[in-house]
Order: C-alpha cells, then sequence, then structure tokens
C-alpha cells in the first residue's frame, strides 16, 4: 500500500496518479486518510504528553507520603486515576484512527509511474514491439480447442464431468506437451539465475493482503472458508510472502525466485466466444518469477525481466507483441506494466501470455519486506517485481494453432527435447 509519507509529502502528485488510474474518489479517500493520520497523531501527542505527566505524578506520591502530605499524596493519587482513563480513551481513540486509515489504506491502488500512458482500457494500450516467426498455415486453420479434438490430446467434456466448465483434462501428447513447457520454463529461469521454489498452493488471509490481492480481488479467488484459507491465483502470492517482515542484507539483492504452480480463478462474469478452450480457465499452469530488489535498481530488474520473457517467445516461434498498459488497464498493485501476447490465427486475436509488472515499494510495504543498507545501515522498503513466464493454457493455444499442418502439429525444436516427440498427429 502507499506510504504515509508519500501521501503526506505529495499529496496531490499521488491525486493524480489515482486519477490516472481511473480510481473513484481519489482526492476525498486522499483526504480521509489525512484527517485520520492527523486525529491518530493528535491523539498521540496527547498521550505521550498525559503518559510523562503520569509518571512523574506517580513518583512524587511516594515523596508526598514521605513528608507527612498525606491529603497531597490522595490528591495526586485521584489525578493518576483520572489522567489513566483519560489515557485508556485516548488510546482507544489513537487504535480506532489506525484501523480506519489502515483500512482505507488498503483500498486504494498504486499510482503509476509518469511513463504509464494515460487511457481508459485495454484499447489505449501501447504496443511497443512486435517480433516472432509467422508459419505458413493450412487454408481455414482450425482454433486450438477443434485440434484438441481432433488429436484427442485435451478433453473440455471430460472437464466438466469431473469438475465443471474451466477445468481442461489434458491427455497423452497434450499431458506431455504441458509437461514439456513447465520444465523448459524452469529450467530456462534457473539458467538465468532464478533459484526455484516450490511453495503451497493455499495460502492464509496476511498472505493475500502481502501482496494486494486481498481486499481487491477477493470475489475472484476461491476461498476455503473452514480454514480461512485461498487457492493462490499465481504463484507471485506465497514466492513474494517468503519475504514479509523480513529485513535483508542490500549485498544479497536482488533475490531471484522462480515457481512453478497450479493457479486458480474463479473469473467471474467470464463469458462468450474470448473464453472458449483454453482462453480463459479457473485451474491452470504457470511459471512465475519473483524479484525483490533495491529501489535504484529495480528498473533495470524489470528490464532484464521483460527481455527473458521475449527470449522464452522466440525459443517457441511464437509471434508476439509487448504492449505498455496504460493507467486505466493496469492491475491494482501495479507501478508499470508489460502485457506479452501471442498471436492466434485460427481465432483471429491476440491472447494474453504474460504481465510483467514492477510494484514500487507498494507491495512491500504491505508486507513489511526491507533492507539494511550496507553504507550507512539505514533500513528502506525494497521494490518487488514478478512476471509470468509463462502461463501456459494460452502458449498451449498458440502452439498448437500456429503450428498446425496437413501432417499434424509441429513442436518448435527448443520443446522436442522436452516432449520426446516433434509432431502431434
Amino acid at each position: 500500500m502507499l506510504t504515509l509519507k508519500q501521501i503526506t509529502e505529495n499529496t496531490e502528485g499521488i491525486i493524480r496518479g489515482l486519477e490516472k488510474k481511473h480510481f473513484k474518489d481519489a482526492q476525498s479517500i486522499i483526504e480521509q486518510v489525512i484527517v485520520l493520520n492527523n486525529k491518530r497523531k493528535a491523539s498521540q501527542t496527547q498521550l505521550d504528553k498525559n503518559l510523562a505527566e503520569v509518571n512523574a505524578t506517580s513518583k512524587s506520591i511516594g515523596l508526598l507520603m514521605r513528608e507527612g502530605k498525606k491529603d497531597d499524596a490522595e490528591a495526586a493519587k485521584k489525578k493518576v486515576a483520572e489522567m489513566k482513563e483519560t489515557n485508556k480513551t485516548l488510546q482507544e481513540e489513537m487504535d480506532k484512527a489506525q484501523q480506519e486509515m489502515t483500512e482505507l489504506l488498503y483500498t486504494i491502488p498504486n499510482v503509476p509511474y509518469d511513463e504509464v500512458p494515460e487511457g481508459k482500457d485495454a484499447t489505449d494500450n501501447v504496443v511497443e514491439k512486435m517480433g516472432g516467426m509467422e508459419t505458413p498455415l493450412p487454408e481455414n486453420p482450425l482454433p486450438h480447442w477443434e485440434l484438441a479434438k481432433k488429436y484427442d490430446i485435451i478433453d473440455f467434456d471430460l472437464g466438466v464431468k469431473i469438475t465443471g466448465a474451466g477445468f481442461p483434462v489434458y491427455k497423452g501428447k497434450g499431458a506431455r506437451l504441458q509437461r514439456a513447457l513447465i520444465n523448459f520454463f524452469l529450467d530456462e529461469a534457473r539458467a538465468a539465475g532464478y533459484m526455484e521454489i516450490m511453495p503451497p498452493t493455499v495460502v492464509n488471509q496476511a498472505s493475500g493482503y502481502g501482496t494486494g490481492q486481498l481486499p481487491d480481488k477477493e470475489g475472484q479467488m476461491y476461498h476455503c472458508e473452514v480454514d480461512d484459507f485461498y487457492l493462490i491465483p499465481t504463484a507471485e502470492v506465497p514466492v513474494t510472502n517468503i519475504y514479509r517482515d523480513v529485513i535483508l542484507d542490500e549485498k544479497d539483492l536482488p533475490i531471484k525466485n522462480c515457481a512453478y504452480t497450479e493457479c486458480f480463478r474463479r473469473e467471474a462474469g467470464s463469458y462468450g466466444k474470448d473464453v472458449r478452450g483454453l482462453n480463459r480457465l479457473h485451474e491452470f499452469s504457470k511459471v512465475e518469477i519473483v524479484r525483490i530488489d533495491k529501489p535504484e535498481h529495480s528498473k533495470q530488474s524489470h528490464q532484464e525481466m521483460l527481455d527473458y520473457v521475449e527470449g522464452l517467445l522466440k525459443k517457441l516461434e511464437l509471434p508476439y507483441r509487448i504492449l505498455r498498459l496504460c493507467g486505466g488497464d493496469m492491475s491494482f498493485t501495479s507501478s508499470i506494466c508489460f502485457d506479452f501476447e501471442v498471436y492466434s490465427e485460427a481465432q483471429k486475436r491476440w491472447l494474453e501470455v504474460s504481465s510483467v509488472s514492477n510494484f514500487d515499494t507498494y507491495q512491500a510495504n504491505r508486507l513489511h519486506c526491507r533492507y539494511r543498507r550496507t553504507e550507512d545501515k539505514k533500513i528502506e522498503l525494497c521494490h518487488t517485481l514478478n512476471g509470468s513466464a509463462l502461463a501456459l493454457p494460452r502458449i498451449v493455444a498458440a502452439l498448437l494453432e500456429n503450428n498446425q499442418t496437413p501432417e499434424g502439429i509441429r513442436i518448435p525444436k527448443a520443446l522436442v527435447p522436452y516432449c520426446g516427440f516433434d509432431m502431434i498427429d
């Protein structure tokens, strides 16, 4: 979440940034935060003053008794008792203001960087780059859901029988392709210096709040109500929470982690042709990369992550484009975000396969993730970053659709050693 220092020292800039994200009532909510903070500070100041007076008066009682000034001592005792009641009220007022302020801060999104373009939605995103290989396709190429049925590699109906829509069953070479992609992505990440993590796929409420999924995305997460646990929407949540309430050493930054997990998203309200087949699922596989860094190096880390994800798409021989997201299309927690999309010739549309974000100090402030500077031992908030590298469903869809031939579906060269075959036929 935003820090009070950010809000109080740059109030107008914060409001402008929130308006760039199209956050409703930005000015009034920021003003409420400032009012609550002033109330909290006033109560704290008076409480500190009263506590000092209580301590001084309490010390005087014994002296008054020794001097035989019993009435004065009793008056001092009465005053101390009254002030303790006043202090109790002040503490309650301070705690109430703090709680209300914290709850309000949790509802305020991160502020976008200056280089984030203005815009309301995805139509205002800026295409930064296009690349990849275009492959010749047969006339009237089939969409992946028809290819999956033709080659018996993904069964959507069986998934409906077992669970429901959005939970496909991968079979035979389809399952092997999934496993090949997971291993390929993890091996590539390890070669790029990322340490692999195998985290839980169920997290507690504190973890959800730590990375900003709660309260913003509560309705989109699967909730295990009896135990008050949440199924993760991305490995970002458990991996980043490893560093909750941790003070790191500057010399250990940047920290680079990767993780393969299943991911779960309710995707409430998603209907129509854009969710057909693998386009939008409730459960899917994904490899995530996460970095914890110091502020002055995080932009370089972000660029390195962008270059890395682009390299994966090149090795998969897929046509892709990179989008700089506008303020209105960015996530709740990000300061800047780039999306990677691959083109589906059969569907005649772009499919998002990765978002690579820098969160600045926003998550770190929620997590109390800090580092100790080497030079002066000062403790500062870290920057956190993450990206999909990559999400599998739409990658599989694009691989099937863009590599279909009259003989079958060609496997990109980089994946052949992982699959153990070069064609799905």
